[in-house]
């Protein structure tokens, strides 16, 4: 089966192609590093004696911020990381916080058979640690060969992800073998994956890391210079869109007029998922005639109706400013959703649709915990945020409940590496 897998991806590489180096583009900042994608040799030093090499991939800013204990326990465990990722941002993000807890930061290879076997040459890890949605079968393949334990952390199934590969069972045999072994985030997950037949004694449920976040809180001086930077009014309530998707941020600023025609002070903050569409966002923003301002272009001038947060990795430090938060990729025709967990952490009161596929466990539980509230469509999204900024006690009560469900949620980090100890213990 990997031959006919071989034999398939060079094709869809080719006709793939155009597509990814578009949005590389368009993202930016993949200049460098950027033949470390064919296997180059990504400069890591020579592998130290008695200490095993851990290779992990943590494929964008999400995984990142979740991986920080794991990158501790290793180091405590006396392993050398070498730690890649997918995305420039996610690069950017692992330069500025990991660069003391590993011995190299770089970008993950195509899984294509003269690349993987490349960059295996070079790295040689001794364990091959691999984040959520991670299963490359040429990876996986190499591994094997080589005898290299495999863990899928934190390890997730997608409706439609699950959907495909029961219609193609050899495609998820492809897609697990060689996983040595698998840490589901939920029961359900573990369910899904064994269903797709990975064998039960290699799954195990240990929770969900990015549940285990801690955000530092900011004092009330640096919410009052977040705020003037941003160019919030003193004394509104702020409506944040967080990794908001096309068609969100129309939707925000309607909620935000029709909660002004009611009478109420608030000022609308946008986080895009995406930093590069803010030309696509300003010229929406334009069209309506409110004050905006993009914080890429440096502190405000004044006080503005919009406030866009164009930058990455400051959505835990925003996300503190907001009076209600509502989470993106949720509304219809996206269906994934974008994590409510920094949210929860901070103690918001949240808002999403319906399309949170990535998250449902975790939505679910939410809704039914009174810690959050689901809208049908967009039209549903003014009434419902109009109805939160206008009622404290509603938001506290939100608020209170996010805050009890995150606490009772965490263990999974710990969970994970005891796991990870137990296998580098196994493999000296």
């Amino acid at each position: 089966m990997i031959w006919v897998y071989r034999l398939l991806f060079f094709p869809a590489l080719l006709v793939l192609a155009p597509v990814y180096l578009w949005r590389m583009r368009r993202r930016g900042g993949y200049g460098a590093g950027f033949m470390q994608r064919f296997g180059a040799n990504p400069g890591l030093p020579a592998k130290t004696p008695g200490r095993p090499r851990v290779w992990l991939q943590a494929v964008s800013v999400g995984e990142m911020l979740a991986i920080a204990p794991i990158l501790e326990a290793l180091r405590g465990a006396g392993a050398e990381v070498y730690l890649t990722t997918t995305t420039s941002t996610g690069h950017r993000l692992a330069r500025e916080r990991y660069a003391a807890l590993t011995a190299g930061i770089g970008y993950f290879p195509i899984d294509a058979w003269p690349f993987v076997a490349r960059a295996w040459r070079h790295i040689a890890p001794d364990m091959l640690l691999l984040a959520e949605g991670e299963r490359w079968p040429e990876h996986l393949h190499r591994a094997a060969a080589r005898g290299v334990p495999v863990l899928n952390i934190n390890a997730r199934l997608s409706d439609r992800s699950f959907a495909r590969l029961k219609k193609f069972p050899r495609a998820a045999g492809l897609t697990f073998r060689g996983v040595t072994r698998l840490l589901a985030v939920s029961a359900e997950d573990a369910q899904r994956f064994i269903a797709c037949g990975l064998p039960a004694e290699c799954v195990v449920v240990t929770g969900n890391i990015k549940l285990d976040v801690t955000i530092p809180r900011l004092a009330e001086p640096e919410r009052e210079q977040l705020r003037r930077e941003l160019g919030l009014p003193a004394g509104d309530l702020v409506l944040l869109g967080s990794s908001t998707w096309p068609g969100e941020e129309a939707a925000l600023v309607a909620a935000l007029q029709g909660a002004r025609a009611a009478g109420l002070r608030c000022s609308l903050l946008i986080v895009p998922r995406h930093a590069e569409r803010r030309v696509e966002i300003e010229t929406e923003l334009k069209a309506t005639g409110l004050r905006h301002h993009f914080r890429s272009r440096g502190a405000a001038a004044g006080e503005v109706d919009i406030a866009v947060a164009d930058t990455t990795g400051e959505l835990r430090r925003l996300t503190q400013l907001a009076d209600v938060v509502f989470v993106g990729k949720s509304l219809l025709p996206h269906t994934e959703g974008q994590t409510p967990v920094e949210a929860a952490a901070v103690g918001k009161p949240m808002i999403f649709g319906p399309g949170t596929s990535n998250f449902r466990l975790i939505t679910r539980d939410l809704v039914a915990r009174g810690a959050a509230r689901e809208v049908p469509d967009a039209a549903a999204l003014g009434p419902a945020t109009r109805e939160l900024l206008a009622d404290s006690a509603a938001r506290e009560a939100l608020a209170a409940a996010a805050a009890r469900w995150h606490a009772a949620n965490a263990g999974a980090a710990a969970r994970t590496t005891e796991i990870i100890h137990r296998e580098l213990t196994r493999r000296r």
